[in-house]
């Protein structure tokens, strides 16, 4: 038994550093800094996602950032569920990991993102079904009160939710490693976006497209 207890932890630890630091990987730092020569940090809300970068008046560059941000999450899932395909519980311990890498980035100094566009491409890898009523979800609340933020709470708290239902195509609830993943992301991600819920309680909530400072 002890024999492989050395082994598993080796793996686990393998899989949760190595999602960290694909996660950590700030794209829209470094496309902002290689198209604009400007930090984004320094740009509207400071943030580092795609939402911030379209304040640069970059479409392109905010259109890039959110599929990389996105994908780094469902790389580090779907390479783990290809390398260990008996182990879901391993696959989600990846995508948890590379969403804590976007939202803490040791590149930065632990200041990431709010985690919102890799927790849609987590979603998207892990229950494609599932991810596309989550962004269904966004889209609606986006198009009707014009803030990202807003749409990315309330998808974040909806996705727990849809995942225990018996999904599109797949006839099950999502599997239990797959409902704790969207739990703990959907909490995270309320948590990382506690001043953009103090402005919106405000009104004072930037709009999507709005340039700001």
């Amino acid at each position: 038994m002890q024999d492989l207890v050395g082994p598993a932890l080796g793996t686990l630890a393998l899989v949760a550093v190595g999602g960290y630091l694909l996660g950590s990987i700030p794209f829209g730092v470094i496309l902002t800094r290689l198209a604009t020569g400007e930090d984004v940090r320094s740009i509207g809300s400071g943030n580092i996602g795609a939402t911030n970068v379209l304040r640069t008046g970059r479409k392109d560059l905010a259109i890039a950032t959110l599929l990389l941000d996105a994908g780094k999450g469902a790389a580090a899932y779907l390479i783990v569920r290809t390398l260990f395909p008996g182990v879901p519980a391993l696959a989600a311990v990846a995508g948890g990991s590379a969403f804590l890498g976007h939202l803490f980035p040791v590149w930065l100094g632990f200041k990431g993102g709010k985690g919102v566009a890799t927790f849609f491409g987590l979603l998207l890898a892990a229950a494609w079904p599932l991810g596309l009523m989550a962004g269904a979800v966004w889209l609606i609340v986006a198009a009707l009160f014009r803030m990202s933020s807003l749409a990315a709470l309330i998808a974040a708290a909806a996705a727990p939710l849809l995942a225990l239902l018996p999904l599109p195509l797949m006839g099950l609830p999502a599997p239990a490693p797959i409902i704790a993943l969207a739990v703990a992301t959907a909490v995270l991600i309320w948590i990382r976006h506690h001043e953009n819920i103090a402005r919106i309680l405000k009104g004072a909530e930037p709009r999507i497209g709005a340039k700001k400072g």
